[in-house]
C-alpha cells in the first residue's frame, strides 16, 4: 500500500527520479482523457495552462476519469497532477492579483503547482501563501507570512483524494515544507530577471522542486528558438546556477534527460524530468539505474 497520496513526492523521499508526461498547452481535458492517462508510465501528469486553456470545467472532469481511472499500479488512487498556471512570477503583487486562479486549481483536487517565470522572492512567497491555509503555521515568521487560501474548495478536493475534508485540510500544504504535506509548489527560473534572484527565491520556504527552461531562457538572451545541448556559454552558466542554487536549498531540480544521458544527469542532481520524445525509453533506463521498487 502507498505510504502518501502524492506519488510524485513519495518517490521523491526515496531519492527516486520521477518523470511527469504532458506537455505545456493543453491536454486531454475530459472525462474519458483522465481515465486513459490514469494507467500512464509517468509519476505525474503536468497540465499546461500557461499557453493553455485554463478550463476548470475540463479539469474537474479529467480528475474524476483519473479516479476512475485507477487506482496506478503503485496502489496510488491516480498520478499526481500538477498544473502550469497562467499567472507570471513577476512581481508579488501580480500573484496576489491573480491568486484566485491557484485556488480554482487547487480545489479541482490537484497534487501541486507550478509558476512560470518566478521573478523574485516576494512572488514566489506570495505564490507560497496563496496555496496555504491559514492555520498551517509551519514557516510562518521563518520567511513565510500567513497563509491566505479561503475556506470551500477543500470539500471537492478530498473528494478526488479520497479523503475527509478534515484530512484533505491537515495534509493539503506545501511539502518539503511540511513533511506531511501532499503539495508540491515548483517554479521556472526561465528568464535573465529571475535568475539574478535565483538563490534568494529558492530559499523561500515551501517550494519543493525548479527548473530553468530552457526555452524561455533562450529567449532571453535574444535567441529565436532553444539551442541543443551543449548550451551556449551564457545559457550554460544560467543552467548551472540554477541547478546549484536547487541543491543548496534542497529543492528537486527539473530538466529534461534522454536514455543516453541520463545517467549522467542523474548524477549531476536533476531528480524530476520530461519524457518528451524519448517515451519510456528514458524511465527504463533512470529507473534501473536507480534501483526503483515502487511499480508504475
Amino acid at each position: 500500500m502507498p505510504n502518501r497520496i502524492n506519488k510524485a513526492i513519495e518517490l521523491l523521499e526515496q531519492d527516486q527520479v520521477i518523470f511527469y508526461t504532458g506537455g505545456h498547452t493543453g491536454a486531454d481535458l475530459t472525462y474519458e482523457g483522465g481515465v486513459e492517462a490514469a494507467e500512464t508510465y509517468a509519476d505525474y501528469i503536468n497540465v499546461g495552462m500557461e499557453h493553455g486553456s485554463f478550463d476548470m470545467t475540463g479539469l474537474d472532469d479529467y480528475m474524476r476519469g483519473l479516479v476512475d481511472g485507477g487506482p496506478t499500479a503503485s496502489g496510488h488512487r491516480t498520478p499526481a497532477v500538477i498544473v502550469e498556471v497562467p499567472v507570471d512570477g513577476a512581481s508579488e503583487d501580480v500573484v496576489r492579483a491573480n491568486a484566485w486562479q491557484l485556488r480554482q486549481v487547487l480545489a479541482r483536487g490537484v497534487h501541486g503547482i507550478l509558476l512560470c517565470h518566478a521573478e523574485s522572492p516576494g512572488a514566489v512567497r506570495a505564490f507560497v501563501e496563496s496555496c496555504r491555509y491559514p492555520f498551517q503555521t509551519i514557516g510562518v515568521g521563518v520567511g513565510l507570512e500567513q497563509g491566505r487560501r479561503g475556506s470551500a474548495g477543500q470539500a471537492s478536493a478530498s473528494q478526488i483524494w479520497g479523503v475527509s475534508v478534515d484530512e484533505y485540510l491537515d495534509k493539503a500544504d506545501p511539502w518539503p515544507l511540511n513533511p506531511d504535506g501532499e503539495l508540491m509548489l515548483g517554479l521556472k527560473i526561465e528568464n535573465q530577471r529571475a535568475l539574478v534572484n535565483a538563490e534568494l527565491s529558492l530559499r523561500v520556504p515551501g517550494i519543493s522542486f525548479a527548473e530553468w527552461g530552457p526555452g524561455d531562457m533562450s529567449m532571453s538572451y535574444g535567441y529565436k528558438n532553444s539551442p541543443s545541448e551543449p548550451w551556449p556559454d551564457e545559457l550554460q552558466a544560467a543552467r548551472e546556477r540554477i541547478r546549484k542554487a536547487c541543491l543548496e536549498s534542497n529543492v528537486a531540480f527539473l530538466e529534461g534527460m534522454t536514455a543516453e544521458n541520463a545517467v549522467e544527469k542523474i548524477g549531476e542532481g536533476v531528480r524530476i524530468s520530461g519524457t518528451g520524445r524519448a517515451g519510456e525509453e528514458v524511465t527504463k533506463v533512470a529507473r534501473a539505474h536507480m534501483g526503483r521498487t515502487m511499480p508504475v
